[in-house]
């Protein structure tokens, strides 16, 4: 089952926090963006409110909360109900798939990358964004999981776990971009984005689809 209930009672609590954290916001997309393909059709999986999709120009979304696939809509993203185990998408039709904030709360992770794996085209990049639950905002996270109505059900990951991961389920020529070096509440400036892993709480991972 999608752990869609706390996004389906809480949707403006979700867009709420982008008006509260807005250079952290700016920061996390301009991380995605250096990775993302300028070409080719893609798709953003679990694409909630669509705020990475519609300013990073993506048209389709998957969203298994309903409330959070409305929100989408309205800022012009074509919503699909469904989940990242069964994407219905023909196999090898995307040159992209992006996930943010995602993977944390897949039902089976091996099983949506696979899925992924299959509706890229060869070559094709796989994007997936998450906070490392090694860095301090990760770590402060898992501490206070059951205060956070979205994170209760959550199973947080590494980024080594999840280059893992990507890599058993076939891609590789991995790339990374980090950045929130600092706390929330302290970030007052633009934040940097980096090269690598191992700083930032937020760490976007490309990986390529092997033949």
């Amino acid at each position: 089952m999608p752990k869609t209930t706390p996004f389906d009672t809480h949707a403006q609590r979700y867009e709420d926090w982008f008006a509260k954290y807005p250079l952290v916001y700016d920061a996390e997309l301009r991380a995605i963006e250096s990775l993302l393909p300028n070409v080719g059709t893609g798709a953003e999986i679990g694409v909630g409110t669509g705020r990475f999709a519609a300013p990073l120009g993506i048209k389709v979304g998957l969203e298994p909360s309903i409330p959070m696939g409305e929100i989408a809509q309205s800022r012009g993203i074509k919503v699909i109900g469904g989940v990242a185990e069964e994407l219905p998408f023909r196999s090898e039709s995307l040159g992209f798939v992006l996930m943010v904030t995602t993977v944390c709360f897949l039902d089976d992770i091996v099983r949506a990358f696979h899925e992924t794996y299959r509706v890229l085209c060869s070559g094709g990049s796989f994007v997936v964004g998450l906070v490392d639950k090694e860095s301090p905002l990760g770590k402060l996270y898992l501490n206070r999981q059951q205060e956070n109505v979205f994170y209760r059900e959550a199973t947080f990951f590494s980024v080594d776990e999840i280059v893992d991961l990507m890599g058993q389920c076939g891609f590789g020529s991995f790339e990374f971009r980090q950045t929130i070096f600092r706390n929330l509440f302290d970030i007052i400036k633009e934040e940097p984005v980096d090269p690598g892993y191992g700083k930032g709480s937020f760490v976007a991972v490309r990986g390529e689809k092997r033949p």
